[in-house]
């Protein structure tokens, strides 16, 4: 018997104080780094097979609403359903993070032209970044919610895959994202998935 929600996290209480301490480190990371590629005036636009042929396209409803219902069952599902988990959950989804502000300060590169500017609400403003490509967090993310989800709710889980191959698609419609950007994206959320599973589980 695993008690009740508030138990579980009464038992894990200890847990779960580190592992916001580490979110706020990922987040302030991911500021930082993202105030850093903002500001950097030697990036440059790079060709790309895809994005020269297809679009561009204003899908900034999918590309703003959907991420957003992406971070928000992310982080529901698992406080409300798996209280005994949430470290867990949280503790991989801020290395996620770290990694990612890791990527985005070693290549600078802008998006194209061409590329359709998304408009945030205001109170995600200040998270919203520009020339933070490498690698994309729209396709990554709930790509690592998929992988996070697949033990515990097989159908969530397929919904965030489907979440991360529609937002993959949509960056590169809208040529936010090159095309590495969004391929790449799987490859380094899965090793960060290992890593973390590794390091937290």
């Amino acid at each position: 018997m695993q008690g009740s929600w508030l138990e579980q996290l009464k038992r894990n209480k200890n847990k779960l104080a580190i592992s916001l301490v580490f979110l706020i480190i990922a987040i302030i990371a991911y500021s930082l780094a993202g105030d850093y590629v903002t500001d950097q005036g030697n990036t440059v636009i790079a060709h790309d097979l895809i994005l020269d042929h297809v679009g561009p396209y204003n899908l900034s409803f999918i590309f703003v609403w959907l991420f957003i219902l992406v971070i928000v069952v992310g982080l529901f599902y698992p406080l409300m359903f798996r209280p005994a988990k949430i470290s867990y959950f949280l503790n991989i989804f801020s290395l996620f993070v770290i990694v990612r502000s890791g990527f985005i300060i070693f290549t600078h590169l802008r998006p194209p032209i061409d590329a359709i500017e998304p408009v945030f609400p205001s109170m995600l403003q200040f998270l919203n970044f520009t020339n933070d490509l490498f690698f994309s967090g729209h396709a990554g993310l709930p790509f690592l919610l998929f992988l996070l989800f697949y033990k515990e709710n097989k159908k969530l889980a397929y919904f965030m895959l489907a979440c991360s191959i529609i937002l993959g698609i949509t960056v590169l419609l809208m040529h936010v994202h090159y095309s590495i950007d969004v391929f790449s994206a799987y490859f380094i959320t899965y090793g960060v998935y290992k890593i973390g599973n590794k390091i937290f589980k």
